[in-house]
């Protein structure tokens, strides 16, 4: 007997959970709105096995993200829309339109000729759908995106048309100014509305920095939240072995203790 491919042994499964009469009842019970929040989580944790470096949670995380996309294939073919094959094959035409360099006569020289070439593409393929309307160096960024990542799109958008910095020191300079200006608000006692406005253009500067250094912000953000993560665990691993707890101490003695940490991870090799 000949052992059915990977994905459609999937297919397969996905089925027999959204069967009507033997399926999963909590399969049974989801919708598109439903389980696009899993969708989004699983590409996070896709994200997160590449950032450790992990690669049999990778193969994992990445199986559960396409059981997402076979998941939608499977409402969306149930309500006759189009099904998983159909997901495969406009992804194929996608690839092969947008690299006419590959699959064509085109000439590219580099990634960022590609960049602007498949821009360009995107742009015709909305117009070809109707979706022309007013051109904006701003149009096809997806407010669903997160928030820094999102900004840092926009800002590369605006950066083509020639709206940007020549190099990261003036951005330096540009967030020096965001944060004064931020401490201003905050020592005059403004308003939660203009403290909230001034901390975005902070942010959204900083995003803008971590641009300039090719660098993407949300990794970034991730990075240091882990780090932070790390050390603090450390703070509470050394007070539990004192049969103390970070809650019953004072921040200067927290402090101390980061500290210590900081210093010898920095003096290991």
């Amino acid at each position: 007997m000949t052992t059915p491919r990977g994905i459609d042994r999937l297919l397969h499964i996905m089925a027999r959970l959204r069967d009507p009469t033997n399926g999963c009842p909590w399969d049974l019970e989801q919708n598109f709105s439903t389980i696009a929040p899993y969708t989004i989580e699983e590409a996070y944790e896709v994200a997160e096995a590449i950032e450790r470096q992990d690669m049999a949670s990778l193969r994992d995380e990445l199986g559960d993200l396409l059981f997402q996309v076979v998941f939608h294939g499977r409402m969306a073919e149930e309500q006759d829309h189009f099904d998983f094959d159909a997901i495969a094959h406009a992804c194929a035409d996608k690839m092969v339109r947008r690299h006419p360099h590959v699959f064509g006569d085109a000439q590219i020289g580099d990634a960022a000729a590609q960049t602007l070439s498949w821009e360009a593409i995107k742009a015709a393929e909305r117009a070809t759908k109707g979706e022309a309307g007013p051109v904006s160096a701003l149009d096809g960024v997806t407010a669903a995106l997160p928030a820094l990542t999102r900004a840092a799109k926009i800002q590369g958008r605006a950066a083509r048309v020639g709206f940007d910095w020549g190099s990261p020191l003036p951005v330096l300079d540009k967030i020096a100014e965001e944060a004064e200006e931020l401490r201003v608000e905050i020592a005059q006692g403004a308003s939660p509305e203009r403290i909230d406005e001034e901390l975005g253009d902070l942010l959204f500067a900083m995003t803008n920095l971590a641009r300039k250094l090719d660098l993407d912000p949300e990794g970034s953000l991730r990075r240091a939240t882990l780090k932070f993560e790390r050390r603090f665990r450390a703070i509470e691993d050394r007070l539990h072995a004192e049969g103390l707890t970070a809650a019953g101490q004072d921040l200067a003695t927290l402090d101390a203790l980061w500290d210590a940490i900081k210093a010898e991870e920095k003096a290991q090799p």
